[in-house]
């Protein structure tokens, strides 16, 4: 009412942000949980600080008088402040950091957690590129490597031991789209003191929370479907502050952090990111549907269709599937490339996660390194091609991929 005082909105814990209801849902967080005007000039929209450098400690948090020091964009910088404050709210974590790309991030996590002697446990189904790291770099320091996995890994307890330092699982998987058990792989670790990971990419933190499944720490390739626009690389780490502590030295030594303007355009996406995962998960759901009867579709990969168990599975833990289809076409890697190649509307391109559809052959891209023994071993079947399904309508999806596979 008019005449009432204005009340200032009380500082959170910490003083620099204002604390918000516990109730509120993801897509409100993603709006509002950076909001900050009175550190913004009164900007509704956080800035972008492109800056390297920033003025003498003492006098910078004078001028802010909120006690925060920033000194050197590679170590911290307010737009990443910004997203942080999201992802954090959105996965319910203690705090979260940005890196340069989900791989910075995943290295870093790693890298920062073990030593020569430890052991990783690793799912064979995780992203190529996840595959590289365990496999190259880390038996150079001396750190062992035990790959689990779908069959085995239903059973954790079985395969972690007391040399296991660190777990690291994706569920969903990529590209196979397996559901694993985070709340029972994270017991499991528990029971022999490691650390369990989960990267959490495919499902975002609006369809599933690991954290609150009782793993350790989160990892997302933020280019994906956290940015959602297919413009900018990114990742992030979400998790208690022990634990980022710790990974923050690792992130500042290999000069991992991400930029600025990055930063920002990572800030809009997600934004939307509620709504977009809304249409994502539709059409996924839309694809996977129409086109098992199709004659051309031998088999379709999509969260929770593996298995009785994994749909269970998949109901309780996801709260939404994501975007996400695989196809195995009858014919193998020829009928692959000719179903790509009669695409008219999807994009054929590596990379998913943004508003336009997008279709690859992971035997040839994101797991192109791999022996075709090894890709048989993972799932990954000759014909197999993913779709990373955008926000168009479903109706017109449908249609150009039934219309290029009725060309073969």
């Amino acid at each position: 009412m008019s005449g009432e005082p204005v009340r200032p909105r009380p500082r959170s814990v910490d003083g620099r942000f204002d604390p918000l209801p516990e109730w509120l849902g993801p897509g409100t967080l993603a709006v509002h949980a950076d909001r900050r005007p009175e550190r913004n000039a009164g900007a509704v929209v956080a800035p972008i600080y492109q800056t390297s450098t920033f003025h003498s400690p003492e006098e910078n948090s004078e001028a802010r008088g909120d006690g925060q020091v920033f000194l050197y964009t590679r170590y911290e910088n307010p737009t990443h402040q910004a997203v942080q404050e999201v992802v954090r709210r959105l996965e319910g974590a203690q705090g979260a950091r940005v890196f340069a790309s989900g791989m910075a991030a995943i290295a870093a996590t790693v890298l920062a957690n073990v030593e020569a002697g430890d052991e990783v446990v690793a799912l064979e189904t995780l992203y190529g590129g996840t595959l590289d790291l365990l496999s190259e770099l880390l038996p150079r320091f001396g750190v062992r490597v035990r790959w689990v996995s779908d069959g085995p890994a239903q059973e954790p307890e079985s395969v972690l031991g007391p040399s296991t330092r660190l777990v690291l699982l994706e569920s969903p998987t990529n590209p196979t789209l397996r559901v694993h058990d985070l709340a029972r792989w994270a017991r499991a670790a528990d029971r022999v003191g490691a650390l369990s990971v989960v990267d959490s990419t495919l499902a975002t933190p609006v369809n599933q929370r690991p954290l609150a499944l009782g793993a350790d720490l989160v990892v997302h390739s933020a280019t994906k479907y956290l940015g959602g626009h297919s413009d900018l690389v990114a990742g992030v780490v979400a998790g208690p502050h022990k634990l980022l502590e710790r990974i923050d030295r690792t992130r500042w030594i290999l000069g991992a952090t991400l930029d600025p303007l990055a930063a920002f355009l990572l800030l809009r996406g997600l934004r939307t990111l509620s709504v977009r995962m809304a249409r994502h998960n539709a059409n996924g759901a839309a694809v996977s549907e129409a086109l098992r009867s199709h004659p051309k579709v031998r088999s379709v990969h999509y969260p929770g269709s593996f298995s009785p168990a994994e749909a269970s599975l998949a109901s309780t833990q996801m709260q939404g599937r994501s975007g996400m289809v695989g196809l195995v076409l009858e014919g193998g890697r020829p009928a692959a490339r000719r179903f790509l190649k009669a695409l008219r509307l999807v994009h054929v391109a590596p990379s998913l996660g943004g508003v336009e559809s997008l279709a690859s052959i992971p035997s040839e891209t994101s797991h192109v390194h791999l022996s075709e023994a090894e890709l048989a071993a993972r799932g990954i079947a000759p014909g197999f091609v993913r779709l990373s399904l955008g926000i168009e309508e479903s109706d017109d999806l449908l249609k150009d991929l039934r219309d290029a596979l009725d060309t073969l």
